[in-house]
């Protein structure tokens, strides 16, 4: 049943291990802390009643080396909105197929088995800071190569596709940061996500970021709320209404407006068979009302 009432259900969440030997300066664990709702007004709000495209679209695009192909309209079963939910998933349909997808130097996707789905609210619901959730869950985990991720990125970015003139800034300069709120490695651990920002260094293609991320432990086969916010200059990262992590000082360093992201990769070459699902019970943006 679909509810806007952040739940205080305690979670048993272990250990905080960053993944990268930068992250621990600027990002933190820290003790639970319940939100209080009350200072929060949602401003965007959707339940995937039906698939809006008021709301998202189709993201067609190579990034990460990933093996898949994303594909429009729900193509092989790949976007499925039904019973009140979104379902998005990797498919592997059995002969390789064209791909039109293009990286961000226009050289195109090689044929494959795998297709999937990937949808972004970009250039329909972008917003300065606030506080973006989700509440969502997989249908399985820790198979290899899955890649299923919610997370946001900076409306200049000039990645496919390109819709406006201001969109003309490389990832992950600032006009094009990320913010990872929720993205399972199924190589890792079946029990456990990565959230936390990227951290530019000033130059695009280079190597030039590092992770500001840690995995947390939880069922990602259940129901869970993951959310980030704005918190002053802190970037806090909850799950269920609670902290479970904190990047201090980086949200200053994402002034501009973002886009939320929905997608379900398979990030290397290791089989699959029959498909992964990525379920959406809703999407929320909300302001800071005092």
């Amino acid at each position: 049943m679909k509810t806007l009432t952040i739940t205080l259900a305690a979670l048993l969440l272990t250990g905080c291990t960053g993944l990268s030997d930068n992250s621990s300066e600027n990002a933190s664990a820290t003790d639970p802390v319940v939100v209080n709702s009350n200072e929060w007004q949602v401003d965007f709000f959707d339940d995937f009643d039906s698939f809006n495209e008021d709301n998202w679209q189709d993201q067609r695009i190579w990034v990460n080396d990933e093996k898949q192909c994303y594909v429009p309209n729900g193509e092989y079963g790949t976007r499925e909105v039904s019973d009140g939910t979104l379902k998005l998933k990797v498919v592997n349909i059995g002969d390789p197929i064209s791909c039109d997808n293009l990286d961000k130097f226009g050289k195109q996707h090689p044929d494959t088995p795998y297709v999937a789905g990937r949808i972004a609210s970009k250039n329909r619901k972008e917003f300065i800071k606030g506080r973006w959730t989700a509440r969502l869950k997989l249908w399985s985990s820790g198979e290899k190569s899955m890649f299923p991720a919610w997370w946001l990125l900076g409306a200049q970015n000039n990645e496919s596709p390109v819709q406006e003139a201001d969109e003309n800034v490389c990832w992950p300069l600032t006009g094009s940061g990320e913010i990872d709120i929720f993205e399972h490695h199924g190589d890792h651990d079946a029990d456990k996500f990565t959230t936390g920002a990227i951290k530019s260094l000033g130059e695009c293609d280079k190597g030039d970021w590092w992770s500001l991320r840690t995995d947390i432990k939880n069922d990602l086969t259940a129901y869970h709320e993951y959310s980030v916010e704005w918190e002053g200059s802190d970037l806090v990262y909850r799950v269920d209404g609670k902290e479970v992590y904190r990047n201090v000082g980086e949200g200053d360093k994402y002034p501009e407006p973002l886009f939320a992201i929905l997608n379900f990769a398979k990030i290397t070459d290791s089989p699959m068979t029959g498909e992964w699902v990525m379920e959406v019970d809703w999407v929320k943006h909300e302001k800071r009302v005092k």
